[in-house]
């Protein structure tokens, strides 16, 4: 295969990779340009030591300068973990990077919030004051309740249009996020506060079904950072965040506590969590585990459930 993207001693199995990774129906662009990067590193690593290739010493490299230049590592580490295990199933003794192998990781921790800071919110939407008052605060409660039911990526539900929402089965139509599509469920309480929040969007124009599904007041879809401002705007009331700096949650944190919450209810109900965290990736609209497991920060609360259960397993060992 003559490689049109990567020139190191390795570029056959970065193409390799690639053409894997699209072939599942990903675009698969940010991690084309990310393993651009770590292929300069490895010609570079090759040449450095007369053409030998070190993959273990070149992603170790090529993550301690993305931490330092850009807060990348975390990212880039699941990437480099799965092109090594693409590789290994050709070389068995190939190296692969050890999950917890990301030493430098978020510039930002994410904030938990709990289930009444959640409420908190909530109530607090229900002040907000401007124009079209009524749309602008059934939009961000609508808007909040999705994200912390289904987990979604911020920037999908603002994507969503009328027509990507079916309310009779309880799904959601994410079109081409991360380079796929994929369906999501929910539940019927949130079903019953779309329909609520519908019977004021249907109020306004446009309404054709390709039209967004939340709307601001001048009837153009919400953007990214406008939706964050509105979203840091509401916890600084709280005080949940200062009024100035970066630390406090962010809306991005709400996929966090998504995932945090499940696994602590899946925890109270006894279930199986090994079998239980496939579904929660898929679910996710990840490919795998490794993309989950930047979401499952340990809590005090998760911790207890857990310490519990092992000393009840070691325990029954005992017993027997």
């Amino acid at each position: 295969m003559i490689s049109v993207s990567f020139h190191s001693p390795l570029a056959g199995d970065l193409d390799e990779f690639m053409v894997a990774k699209k072939a599942l129906g990903r675009k698969y662009d940010w991690a084309e340009q990310r393993l651009r990067s770590l292929d300069r590193v490895i010609a570079l690593d090759a040449a450095e030591h007369e053409g030998q290739v070190s993959l273990e010493r070149a992603v170790d490299r090529w993550l301690s300068a993305n931490s330092i230049r850009h807060g990348l590592c975390a990212v880039d580490s699941i990437l480099a973990r799965q092109f090594c295990l693409f590789r290994q199933r050709r070389d068995g003794e190939g190296y692969v990077p050890e999950p917890g192998l990301v030493r430098r990781t978020y510039r930002f921790r994410p904030y938990i919030l709990s289930a009444d800071e959640i409420r908190g919110i909530l109530r607090e939407i229900q002040g907000l004051r401007g124009p079209n008052a009524p749309l602008r605060r059934a939009t961000f409660k609508t808007l909040l309740l999705v994200l912390y039911c289904t987990g979604l990526r911020p920037g999908e539900p603002l994507h969503l249009t009328l027509q990507d929402v079916d309310l009779r089965q309880r799904l959601f139509a994410v079109r081409e996020s991360k380079g796929k599509t994929r369906l999501v469920p929910f539940r019927d309480g949130l079903a019953r506060q779309i329909r609520q929040y519908l019977k004021i969007r249907l109020a306004s124009e446009p309404r054709s079904p390709q039209s967004p599904l939340f709307l601001r007041p001048d009837g153009t879809a919400y953007r990214m950072y406008q939706v964050s401002y509105e979203f840091r705007y509401l916890c600084r009331r709280l005080g949940l965040k200062p009024q100035a700096g970066r630390v406090g949650p962010r809306l991005y944190d709400v996929r966090h506590v998504f995932a945090i919450h499940r696994l602590t209810r899946w925890y109270r109900e006894g279930v199986d969590l090994q079998g239980r965290l496939p579904w929660l990736s898929a679910y996710m609209g990840h490919d795998d585990l490794l993309g989950t497991e930047v979401y499952l920060t340990a809590t005090p609360e998760l911790l207890r459930f857990a310490s519990r259960r092992f000393e009840a397993r070691l325990q029954g060992g005992r017993r027997r």
